[in-house]
């Protein structure tokens, strides 16, 4: 049974329109399945999905005579004088790709649905060859509402003046779930696996996965073992300000290999870094980012988190899919953990309390904030203004 994600109503109001749809992110994020449910719902009647993982359809897509693989299409029961519908998924395995859809988007009436596993090649060759045959959307893990529907736990999304409106019933009904959420992330088969150790081996196969296929895949790195090291060195930085230098020192490496690596792991969807709000610039630190990863399950997997950072993590993400996300420092050291939308201030606390959420108010002054919240995961105290993180969904 099909499982509605929260991006399925864009995607779906694009399959209307002429451009390319294109699906990016990690693999294993549900990808696959969106595609195939969006050719469901499409009323285009010819209608082919290709996987280009099998060797025998990227012989095909490497033609360089390109009606030749309308040739082939058409041997196949495809008919160009007519409208039709091909999805073609894991496009970073055919290089030239862009080229190929560049050419037959503009010779016939096709509608193509594509999937990659690679923001980074995704971004760069499709910005090149297909500026304004495409729209590009990002595939995340599930979300913590997700998570609940593809457990099959109804649960409505909660607004800003609802969330802080704490229900006893309600917390103990999911409280399950969102620990389930904290502890082993989002991707679909990790939340639907029953058994702790089946949800570990997913999470390990998925990160050996992306090092050893999407990465590679990406760059020219032939041995990942530095990478691997730079990944668990920042799994255990989550929430905290990045500094290159020590990571540089701890690593090893070189600092404008660190900075590439960065790099590669941010567009590849593994890691995000957020900005720090800056009003006053001659106040404040402007320059360092912070971090997290995008899956908290991934990032468990990599690094020995400690419970706070793990639950801050897990906030994140759930912040991530309400606006554009970044935190407030003053020099001193105070700061507000997350800003959203330049106008929402939240303190993130396992177990909270009014002090905390003065403390938003206070410092909020300085950038104008409208709202002022404290998350927590453990509501031994409950006030104004406090948020349980399950309510975030």
């Amino acid at each position: 049974m099909y499982m509605e994600r929260v991006v399925y109503t864009d995607l779906k109001h694009h399959l209307d329109r002429p451009q390319i749809t294109v699906l990016t992110g990690m693999r294993r994020t549900g990808k696959t399945t969106l595609v195939k449910q969006l050719m469901a719902d499409s009323p285009i009647s010819q209608k082919m999905y290709i996987d280009l993982e099998r060797i025998d359809n990227r012989v095909l897509w490497t033609e360089t005579n390109y009606e030749t693989i309308v040739l082939a299409l058409t041997q196949r029961g495809l008919r160009f004088d007519q409208p039709v519908l091909l999805a073609l998924d894991e496009i970073q395995l055919v290089p030239n790709l862009p080229s190929v859809l560049k050419y037959l988007y503009d010779t016939y009436t096709i509608k193509f649905i594509v999937t990659g596993s690679s923001a980074y090649y995704l971004k760069n060759r499709f910005t090149e060859s297909l500026a304004g045959r495409k729209k590009i959307f990002e595939i995340y893990p599930l979300t913590f509402g997700e998570l609940l529907t593809f457990r099959g736990v109804t649960a409505r999304a909660l607004n800003w003046e609802e969330a802080p409106r704490f229900v006893q019933a309600e917390y103990e009904r999911l409280k399950s779930y969102y620990e389930d959420y904290i502890q082993f992330g989002g991707f679909p088969e990790v939340v639907l696996a029953d058994a702790i150790s089946d949800k570990q081996d997913l999470l390990s196969d998925i990160l050996s996965s992306y090092i050893n296929f999407d990465i590679l895949t990406l760059s020219d790195i032939r041995d990942p073992t530095n990478l691997y090291k730079l990944i668990k060195l920042l799994a255990v930085r989550v929430g905290t300000k990045l500094d290159i230098a020590k990571l540089t020192s701890f690593a090893g490496m070189a600092r404008q290999t660190v900075e590439n690596y960065m790099d590669l792991l941010e567009q590849s969807y593994l890691i995000r870094t957020i900005p720090v709000l800056a009003k006053s610039p001659d106040r404040e630190i402007v320059k360092a980012r912070k971090l997290y990863f995008l899956d908290n399950g991934l990032a468990a997997l990599a690094g020995d988190l400690g419970s706070g950072a793990r639950f801050e993590n897990a906030v994140f993400n759930q912040l991530l899919h309400r606006g554009a996300v970044a935190y407030y420092q003053l020099k001193s050291g105070r700061e507000i953990d997350f800003v959203v939308n330049q106008h929402i201030g939240l303190e993130v606390k396992e177990t909270a309390a009014e002090g905390d959420l003065r403390q938003v108010e206070s410092l909020g002054k300085n950038l104008a904030l409208t709202q002022h919240y404290v998350v927590g995961r453990h509501p031994l105290r409950i006030f104004e203004g406090f948020i349980w993180g399950g309510f975030l969904r």
